[in-house]
C-alpha cells in the first residue's frame, strides 16, 4: 500500500506541475498554429515571390539581408525549403542568398516565433534579432569564401506539390491546421511533461549553480544539449521555460535556441544530401560557432 500512496502522491505532484505549465504555455501554441497556417495557406506563395524577385532587384550583398527575413517568414520545413530553394537556384539565384534564406528558415518560423512569447519578450526580441543574424552571417560567409564555387548541390530536387489546394479557403485553412496540430501536439506535451519532470526532481538550486557559476560552461552546455534534446520548437518551449526561472542565463538559453533547430536531425539529414561532407560539416562548426558568440554577446549585455 505505501508503493501505491507514494506513486498517487507523485502522479498528484506531477498533474499539478503539468496542469499549470499547460495553461501557461496553451495559448501561445494554439495562437502559433493559427498564425502558422494562415501564413502557409494564404502568404506562402508570396513570400516565395517575393524570394524570386530579389535576383532581378540587383540588390548586391544587401539582398542577403531580406533574403534572411523571408527564411524567418517562410512557413515550410526544410525538406519542404529545400525543393524551394531548388528552383530558386535553376532561375539563377545565388548561392549567399540561397544560404541566408536556408539558415533563416532552419532556425525559426512564424509558428515558432509565436511559440516563444511564452518566454517573455525578451528572450522572444532576442530569438529573432539571433536567427536572422545567423541567417545574415551564413550568406555573408557563403559570398566571401565560395563567390566563384558552387556551395549547393540541388541535383536531383524538384518542387513539391502544395497540400493546401482544396477550393474552399476555410477548409484549406482548417486541414493546415489539424496537420499543424498533428505534427506538433504529441512533442508540445512530452515537452511539458520533461518540464515538469524537471520541476520536481531536479533541485532548482543545483541547477542555478551550473548555469550561473560559470556562464562560460553554461553556454557550451547549453549549445552542446541542443544537438540531441530538440525534436520540435514548441517542445523546447516549456523546458525552456522552466531552465531560465530556474537561473539559466539568457546567454545559454540563446545558444540553446540556436544550435536545436539548426542540428535537429530531421534538418540535419536533409541538409546533408545538398552540402555534401565538406560543407556539410562547415555548416556545423558554423553553427556552434555562432551559438557560442551570439550567447556570449548576449550574456554580457544582459
Amino acid at each position: 500500500m505505501m508503493i501505491w500512496e507514494i506513486l498517487r502522491r507523485e502522479f498528484i505532484y506531477l498533474w499539478y506541475y503539468f496542469s499549470i505549465q499547460l495553461w501557461q504555455i496553451l495559448p501561445y501554441w494554439a495562437l502559433g498554429i493559427c498564425i502558422g497556417s494562415c501564413v502557409s495557406v494564404f502568404g506562402k506563395e508570396k513570400i516565395h515571390r517575393f524570394m524570386s524577385a530579389l535576383q532581378e532587384k540587383h540588390l548586391g550583398v544587401f539582398g542577403i539581408i531580406p533574403a534572411s527575413l523571408l527564411g524567418i517568414a517562410s512557413p515550410l520545413c526544410m525538406y519542404g525549403t529545400i525543393p524551394i530553394a531548388a528552383s530558386f537556384s535553376q532561375k539563377g539565384m545565388r548561392d549567399d542568398y540561397l544560404a541566408a534564406f536556408m539558415m533563416g528558415s532552419v532556425l525559426l518560423n512564424p509558428q515558432l516565433l509565436i511559440y516563444s512569447a511564452a518566454l517573455g519578450s525578451a528572450a522572444l526580441c532576442i530569438r529573432f534579432i539571433a536567427c536572422f543574424l545567423c541567417g545574415v552571417a551564413a550568406g555573408l560567409l557563403v559570398r566571401l569564401l565560395y563567390q566563384d564555387k558552387q556551395f549547393f548541390d540541388f541535383d536531383g530536387f524538384a518542387q513539391r506539390e502544395s497540400r493546401d489546394t482544396d477550393p474552399n479557403l476555410l477548409v484549406r485553412l482548417l486541414k493546415n491546421i489539424g496537420r499543424n496540430i498533428k505534427a506538433t501536439g504529441i512533442w508540445f506535451c512530452v515537452g511539458i511533461l520533461l518540464s515538469a519532470l524537471f520541476q520536481r526532481y531536479v533541485p532548482a538550486n543545483a541547477f542555478a549553480d551550473l548555469f550561473v557559476g560559470n556562464r562560460g560552461f553554461g553556454l557550451l552546455m547549453a549549445a552542446t544539449v541542443g544537438v540531441p534534446l530538440y525534436a520540435c520548437g514548441g517542445g523546447t518551449i516549456p523546458l525552456l521555460q522552466q531552465w531560465l526561472a530556474n537561473g539559466m542565463s539568457m546567454g545559454s538559453a540563446t545558444a540553446f535556441m540556436v544550435t536545436g533547430p539548426a542540428t535537429k536531425i530531421t534538418n540535419l539529414g536533409a541538409l546533408k544530401i545538398v552540402l555534401g561532407l565538406k560543407h556539410f560539416l562547415f555548416y556545423l562548426v558554423y553553427v556552434m560557432a555562432f551559438a557560442l558568440i551570439s550567447g556570449w554577446l548576449v550574456n554580457l549585455v544582459i
